[in-house]
């Protein structure tokens, strides 16, 4: 059995701790070894909301990418998820397929676009696996992070996020 490594984005500003920590929890139910960022507060984009709360989860897995992205929407739809919501709008919970490997593929939107145009989700990934290169940009995502001037850099860790067992 082949693994993959991925990485996806989780946010929040609902309930944004304990759908985030719902969400995780349901990851582990499959996935023993989470590698966890920390977490991140942003201002919503493209709509007047509250603040997200964002971070970064990387494993490996032996599903493939339709699997586990059907996988991922059973667990957003779990925490209140609606499919037919607005592209910018509050989320009970959001789970992006960022990575899947060093895939590159237009059907599913891998690499995602948001690691490189949104902070809150390449920082969060710079934390996790600063030396992981972009399988686009080639470059690592270290240097991602440092050349970075789009949306969402201005964050604040959230220290008192209940991440880790």
């Amino acid at each position: 059995m082949t693994l993959t490594p991925v990485y996806l984005g989780i946010g929040s500003n609902i309930d944004r701790e304990s759908n985030i920590l719902g969400g995780l929890s349901e990851l582990k139910k499959n996935y023993k070894e989470l590698k966890i960022s920390p977490v991140y507060e942003s201002k919503a984009f493209g709509f007047e909301g509250d603040n997200f709360f964002n971070l970064v989860v990387g494993f490996n897995t032996d599903l493939g990418v339709d699997d586990l992205e059907a996988y991922l929407r059973e667990i957003e739809y779990k925490f209140g998820r609606k499919r037919d919501q607005t592209r910018y709008s509050s989320r009970t919970l959001d789970i992006d397929l960022l990575l899947y490997g060093d895939l590159v593929c237009d059907k599913h939107e891998l690499p995602r676009i948001d690691i490189i145009k949104f902070g809150f989700v390449l920082k969060p990934l710079c934390d996790l696996a600063p030396d992981l290169v972009h399988p686009e940009k080639g470059l690592p995502i270290s240097q991602l992070w440092h050349d970075f001037n789009g949306i969402g850099k201005d964050l604040r860790l959230v220290q008192e996020f209940p991440l880790h067992d």
